[in-house]
C-alpha cells in the first residue's frame, strides 16, 4: 500500500475535503532559517504545480511573512481549488507596539527579526486567547491572505491557557463558523491530552497534532484519535519528523525542537536499523506510517525548500514490504494497535 498525495479525505462533516499532502509554512515563512521572498514564493508555488491543495499557516510564521507569501501565491487561483489553514491565540506585535502586561512569546524567536520586503522590524508575538484577541488575529490573518474566508482556523498552541481558549476563544470560532467567517475549527498543538479535553468537551471539525503521532512518538494513539474517530473529528498531521530526528538521527539531531536526549537518538537510531535491512528510507516508513491511521486526513510537510518537499510524493508512494512493520513490532519500536500501511 502506498499513498497517493493528491487523493483528497473529507473534514469531518464540514463538506471540506484536503490533499492528502499539505503545506506546512513554517519554514517558508522563515521561522528556522532565513528564506527570502523568492525561495519562499517559489516552494509554495511548486506544491501548487505537484497538486498540492492544503495549506497551513499561522501569524507567528515569520510574524505574518508565511500568510503574506501564502497569499501572494494563492491570489492567481481560484478560490474554491484550495484550503487554507491558519491559526489564532498568538497577535503579530511590533516592539513599540505591545502594550505593558501582554504576555510575550519570547521563547518562539528570540531577538530574531524578519523582512518580506519591506524595512526591517523587530516584531514579538503575544498570547491572546480572549475573544477581541481571536477577531483581531482573524482579521489580520485575512487581510495578510488576501481572502474573504478562512476554511480552517485552529487555536494555536493554548497549553498555558485552558481557562481563556475554552471559556473565550472556542465560543468565538464556535460563532465565526456559524456565520460562515470560517468554515471549520480545531487546534493545533504539540501535545495530544489537551486536544483530546478539547474534543470530549467542545464541538471541533479537525485538530492539527504536531509530533505526536509519528514513527518515533505515537502519544496519540491511545487516547486522542480513538476520540477523534468516536467525535468524527479529522486529524492533520504535523512535525512528522520530529524537528529532525528522524530524517538524521545523530548526537546532533533535534527533537521537539531541542537537541534529541540519548534515549530519542538511541531509538531513532533502531528505526533506522530496521528500516535498512529492509531497503527502505527511514523518511518513507516516516511519512506514510501516520497516514495509515483512518482518522489521518494530511499530512503537512513544514518545508523551506523545494527540494526538500520533493522527496515527498516519492517516499509517500515507496512500497515498503510488510515485514517491516512487522519487525517493528516486535522490536517494541510501534505501539500495539498502531494501524500500519497495508492493515497488518
Amino acid at each position: 500500500m502506498t499513498f497517493e498525495p493528491t487523493e483528497r479525505r473529507s473534514i469531518g462533516r464540514t463538506g471540506l475535503d484536503v490533499t492528502r499532502l499539505g503545506l506546512g509554512t513554517t519554514s517558508v515563512g522563515g521561522v528556522f532559517d532565513v528564506i527570502d521572498e523568492r525561495d519562499g514564493l517559489a516552494t509554495i508555488e511548486r506544491a501548487w504545480d505537484m497538486g498540492v491543495r492544503y495549506f497551513d499557516t499561522a501569524p507567528l510564521y515569520g510574524y505574518g511573512t508565511a500568510e503574506r507569501r501564502l497569499g501572494r501565491v494563492l491570489a492567481g487561483h481560484r478560490r474554491g481549488e484550495f484550503v487554507v489553514s491558519t491559526k489564532a491565540g498568538r497577535l503579530v506585535r511590533r516592539l513599540d507596539e505591545i502594550e505593558p502586561g501582554a504576555i510575550v512569546d519570547v521563547a518562539a524567536f528570540g531577538d530574531r527579526r524578519v523582512s518580506d520586503g519591506r524595512k526591517e522590524i523587530g516584531h514579538r508575538v503575544v498570547f491572546d486567547f480572549s475573544r477581541d484577541g481571536i477577531l483581531r488575529s482573524v482579521e489580520e490573518s485575512l487581510d495578510r491572505l488576501g481572502l474573504d474566508r478562512i476554511d480552517i482556523l485552529f487555536l494555536h498552541d493554548p497549553d498555558d491557557h485552558w481557562e481563556e481558549a475554552i471559556g473565550e476563544a472556542y465560543p468565538t470560532i464556535h460563532r465565526l463558523r456559524e456565520e460562515g467567517v470560517v468554515s471549520a475549527i480545531g487546534a493545533g498543538m504539540n501535545q495530544s491530552e489537551m486536544l483530546t479535553r478539547f474534543a470530549r468537551e467542545g464541538d471541533f471539525d479537525v485538530f492539527l497534532v504536531a509530533g505526536r503521532y509519528t514513527l518515533l512518538d505515537q502519544d496519540a494513539l491511545s487516547e486522542l484519535l480513538p476520540t477523534c474517530v468516536e467525535r468524527t473529528v479529522a486529524v492533520v498531521i504535523g512535525g512528522v519528523m520530529n524537528s529532525g530526528i528522524l530524517a538524521a538521527p545523530t548526537q546532533v539531531g533535534l527533537f521537539n525542537y531541542k537537541p534529541a536526549p540519548p534515549q530519542i537518538v538511541e531509538r531513532a537510531r533502531r528505526l533506522a536499523e530496521v528500516c535498512d535491512r529492509h531497503g527502505v528510507p527511514l523518511k518513507a516508513a516516516a511519512i506514510q506510517f501516520p497516514l495509515a491511521h483512518p482518522v489521518v486526513a494530511s499530512l503537512v510537510a513544514g518545508v523551506g525548500r523545494i527540494d526538500h518537499l520533493d522527496e515527498y510524493p516519492v517516499l509517500m508512494q515507496e512500497v515498503i514490504p510488510a515485514d517491516l512493520w512487522t519487525e517493528l513490532r516486535s522490536e517494541g519500536l510501534l505501539a500495539p494497535g498502531a494501524p500500519v500501511p497495508g492493515g497488518n
